[in-house]
């Protein structure tokens, strides 16, 4: 899913993205009572953009009330949820087998068939593992983390 696609489905559940310069550079977004504000000057390209969105629009899906002191507990789980909703969002599991389908073999063509950056990748499959254990299965076949693969499992009567 890229920028323009999560954009449209945005406006399809009413939240409105605008772009601001915010006065702090390391803040590339926020969610805000249905808006979602990115930071162009601090964004480098399409890539983290989507990211930074699909990321916002996590809040927007599992956060409530202000987050930003993220000394508070409460804040730092929400924090995390949204991240690991977003996580999801842009790179299902489904998604890795189509790469493994396209042969896709290293983690720059894999971000970049993904649409993310390579940073967002590594979070993912962090998340992954984290979530699942060392692989999952899904559409028969097995997805392991550390390090990514993906295996096909044969049916005894394919052979």
């Amino acid at each position: 899913m890229n920028y323009e696609s999560l954009i449209l489905e945005l406006e399809k559940e009413g939240v409105e993205v605008i772009e601001h310069k915010f006065h702090s550079e390391s803040l590339k977004g926020l969610y805000f009572d249905n808006v979602i504000t990115l930071n162009p000057s601090s964004i480098i390209d399409e890539k983290e953009k989507a990211c930074i969105l699909a990321e916002e629009y996590g809040h927007y899906r599992t956060s409530f009330g202000n987050i930003l002191d993220q000394k508070n507990t409460s804040n730092i789980k929400q924090e995390k949820r949204a991240r690991n909703w977003a996580y999801e969002k842009l790179v299902p599991l489904e998604k890795l087998i189509d790469a493994f389908e396209a042969c896709i073999c290293n983690r720059y063509d894999l971000a970049d068939f993904l649409g993310v950056t390579e940073d967002f990748l590594d979070l993912t499959l962090a998340h992954y593992k984290e979530k699942f254990g060392l692989y999952v299965e899904c559409r028969n076949y097995l997805i392991y983390f550390s390090p990514l693969g993906i295996l096909r499992k044969f049916d005894n009567t394919e052979f």
